[in-house]
């Protein structure tokens, strides 16, 4: 098949299950074309049989806003006529189900299928705002299939639109190959001053959701009783009020904040624990990246983790906004070697019996042929 995939190309969940599933499918002898305005971040290597198209936004003086949304549209039809594209993948609903739907329109013959991947704040957060509600709506009904990465966002985006489309739960994924726990390097610890310390760590967009003013408060709670630190990573909003937080508590030295890292894999490899703290996660893809590294998390039982991480098997899960909980439960892992070997092997079995790569695109390809077929 030939499939055009568009995406946000920054580190947002969206765009990585995107690319990363664009890299499966290409794997299963199929064709992919990534349409967006820049490379996504993990495309820097070359892959055989996938092709990127840039986005050309033309500047006018009479738009007060570069139009990218009908640069997109416009694109993607002239890259559906040229390679005979048979469906465009769209994830996240704004504007990229309308600019697939749109394009569409455009073909009059042999017509792209159009498939639309919910994501989480593109319906909870920007699709819900009143201002795109009804053309959010719009692009999802007008899709060929429709697909949510938990059973909490399909839930939601039924309540909220009042969809007549049936969204089909397509859960992201992991390739084992590429989060291998063997992957170590040895000499990381030392590049980060590490010694015989328990190793944390947050990964994030430092969005208020995210909650990483929670993040230095649970820590503060576990470096009191476990030798310990912090990496922070990622960037945004929040981060310098969490920088200010942990001056605070004077804990700024237990804490490395690194800013955005493309590749965390080494990252996660050597660390304890994940906390992720947020208000909501749809899917939460960096608790099931750790749990494929043998690393338990603490999260909250919000949105879609408690379909990712087995409380009491993986790691724990808490209300959101309970520090004294969350902190506890990290250090009962922590101090318990045992506990903790014994939840990390729980953590990459789950990962690998749910979460494979293998059986999560093979989904995706029989939503391809199937609506192809019809």
């Amino acid at each position: 098949m030939k499939i055009a995939m568009i995406c946000y190309p920054t580190h947002g969940g969206s765009g990585v299950v995107a690319t990363e599933l664009g890299k499966q499918l290409v794997k299963r002898g199929h064709e992919i074309h990534f349409v967006s305005y820049q490379l996504p971040f993990r495309l820097n290597d070359f892959y055989q049989n996938i092709y990127f198209h840039e986005v050309d936004v033309p500047s006018y003086p009479l738009f007060k806003y570069p139009p990218y949304s009908l640069a997109l549209s416009s694109r993607l039809a002239e890259l559906v006529k040229e390679y005979e594209i048979e469906v465009i993948h769209s994830h996240y609903a704004i504007p990229h189900s309308i600019c697939a739907n749109l394009a569409k329109d455009m073909i009059q013959e042999n017509k792209p299928k159009v498939v639309t991947t919910l994501h989480g704040t593109d319906i909870t957060l920007v699709g819900n705002d009143p201002s795109f509600f009804e053309i959010t709506k719009y692009g999802m009904e007008k899709s060929d299939a429709l697909t949510c990465v938990s059973k909490d966002l399909k839930n939601v985006t039924k309540d909220i639109f009042k969809i007549n489309q049936n969204p089909e739960v397509i859960y992201n994924f992991i390739d084992p190959e590429e989060y291998n726990p063997v992957d170590v390097n040895p000499d990381l610890k030392e590049e980060l001053d590490l010694e015989d310390e328990k190793l944390i760590i947050h990964i994030s967009n430092f969005r208020p959701v995210k909650r990483v003013l929670d993040v230095i408060k649970i820590f503060n709670e576990i470096q009191k009783e476990v030798s310990s630190k912090l990496l922070m990573v990622g960037d945004g909003v929040d981060r310098r009020k969490a920088e200010m937080k942990a001056k605070e508590f004077g804990i700024e030295h237990k804490i490395k904040f690194l800013g955005k890292q493309d590749k965390i894999n080494s990252l996660m490899a050597i660390s304890d624990l994940l906390l992720l703290p947020s208000e909501k996660e749809s899917f939460g893809l960096v608790a099931l990246e750790a749990m494929a590294f043998n690393v338990p998390v603490i999260a909250t039982n919000s949105g879609g983790l408690p379909e990712v991480i087995d409380d009491g098997v993986t790691g724990y899960l808490a209300d959101v906004g309970d520090i004294d909980k969350m902190a506890d439960r990290a250090v009962y892992i922590l101090k318990n070697s045992k506990i903790q070997e014994e939840m990390g092997k729980g953590s990459r079995k789950r990962a690998l019996d749910l979460f494979n790569a293998d059986n999560v695109v093979r989904q995706y390809e029989k939503m391809y042929e199937q609506i192809i077929n019809e």
